[in-house]
């Protein structure tokens, strides 16, 4: 009989500890061996994973985002033809140290807009951005200056420039964080796409300037996207961006990655080197832990149906309408979320928060009402406005009622009123003596007429 007192004691107490338990997912962990490191769904833009992503770092080469966006930029204003020769000035090539990665441009060689922003982007050609200021602000500083003025607008905040290309200076820096917000935008152009992507590209000799060397093989320095400098790291549906490497920034890459329907965007800095076992020598970590990033991404998390825009979700309270009482409200649209794969939808907390407890009539159906926040620990997935489903007629008897009240309510009213009543009284009481005083005459007057009286006497 105790046995099974206690075996009945203790099954209940299990269930009732496992249902007290939140259902867990335990996305697989990686480690990745940058200094800053940042992860993320290109079209939600949710953050999968992330390492001092906001610790500012020198970025090296990946300052050309943002000297590419400016230039890109400038095409579309129409500031600047693809077309459009450009001829390199001393000062613009010959200002770089001896070990710049450069196109081997010369001074007073001349190439066009479109073959000068390939040797910017495919071979990190140094002297390129020095070239571009030059010729669309007149000089580095200047250019400069527009790089950071373009960086604030675009939100970031803890980014100086003082070069084009990212050579180091001690004021020179940014943060993962901020070169995804550089790269998002410059993703938006199509002509800067093209670009960073380019595996080689080659710039015709001109016969008009046979003096000068102006062959240019370009081969791009990213191995995810090229294997023309090393075997065996290429990625499938890598696209650019961007690669960067000094001494003082280490190993750098922007890039993104396209599988199925899914695009991610991942910023490694900080990389060092690792014995090469394919090609020999070494080869640079940001490729390999940029792969391993992206491998991570692609098979931990997915886009999922979180919300159907006829979905009900709950009915708010109604007043001033003799119609209904309440009104459901419904997500504005279809929205999807990722999500780690062993996370179920139904395990995420709905969150519902309405703009007003009690909403008054009259109501059209696709009013804002509230919204809804998919939440699941301390992770948003998904937040959504709440709208009316239907349209609630106001009562007019409910609203002249309800204004007369709300009126009434007020305490300049109540005042008000009672110094009305306080008047009235007042005149009330005076008039009433007035009115005394006209019909019988005041006392001494009364006296008067007595004494005078000169009637018969008996």
């Amino acid at each position: 009989m105790k046995l099974r007192r206690f075996t009945a004691l203790f099954f209940a107490l299990a269930l009732t500890l496992l249902s007290c338990v939140t259902p867990a997912f335990a996305v697989e962990d990686i480690t990745i061996d940058a200094t800053a490191v940042l992860l993320l769904d290109g079209e939600s833009e949710t953050v999968l994973f992330e390492k001092n992503a906001h610790e500012r770092r020198y970025p090296a080469s990946t300052t050309k985002i943002m000297t590419a966006l400016l230039v890109v930029e400038a095409i579309n204003r129409g500031e600047l033809r693809l077309e459009q020769p450009i001829t390199a000035s001393l000062n613009a090539v010959s200002s770089l140290p001896d070990d710049a990665s450069t196109a081997g441009i010369d001074p007073g060689e001349t190439l066009t807009a479109e073959q000068l922003l390939y040797c910017l982007l495919v071979v990190s050609a140094n002297e390129v951005g020095n070239i571009f200021a030059e010729e669309l602000c007149g000089s580095v500083p200047a250019f400069v200056e527009k790089m950071n003025a373009r960086a604030a607008a675009l939100g970031c905040e803890d980014t100086h420039f003082v070069n084009t290309s990212g050579l180091p200076d001690n004021n020179h820096y940014t943060t993962a964080w901020d070169l995804w917000l550089m790269t998002r935008e410059a993703m938006k152009h199509d002509l800067f796409m093209t670009v960073c992507n380019t595996k080689a590209y080659s710039i015709p000799d001109d016969p008009a300037t046979a003096d000068i060397d102006e062959s240019h093989e370009l081969h791009s320095t990213n191995l995810l996207i090229s294997n023309w400098r090393a075997l065996g790291y290429l990625y499938s549906g890598a696209q650019g961006i961007k690669t960067g490497t000094t001494d003082a920034a280490g190993h750098c890459l922007v890039s993104t990655a396209v599988r199925a329907d899914r695009r991610l965007v991942s910023v490694v800095l900080g990389c060092d080197e690792m014995p090469d076992p394919i090609n020999g020598g070494k080869v640079a970590m940001s490729f390999t832990e940029t792969a391993r990033l992206f491998d991570w991404g692609f098979e931990n998390f997915s886009t999922r149906t979180v919300l159907t825009a006829d979905e009900m979700i709950c009915e708010v309270p109604v007043l001033l309408s003799q119609q209904t009482s309440q009104v459901v409200v419904h997500p504005a649209e279809d929205t999807t979320a990722v999500l780690p794969n062993d996370l179920a939808i139904e395990d995420l907390e709905r969150i519902i928060t309405l703009d007003q407890e009690v909403v008054n009539a009259p109501i059209m159906a696709g009013d804002r009402l509230g919204q809804i926040t998919l939440r699941y620990g301390d992770t948003d997935y998904a937040t959504v406005p709440l709208l009316a489903m239907s349209d609630v007629a106001a009562s007019r008897f409910l609203i002249m009622k309800t204004a007369l009240i709300t009126f009434f309510s007020h305490r300049l009213v109540h005042l008000g009123l009672v110094l009305l009543a306080v008047v009235v009284i007042l005149i009330l009481l005076f008039g009433r003596r007035l009115m005394q005083r006209r019909r019988y005459g005041s006392g001494r007057n009364r006296r008067r007429r007595h004494r005078s009286y000169r009637g018969r006497r008996f």
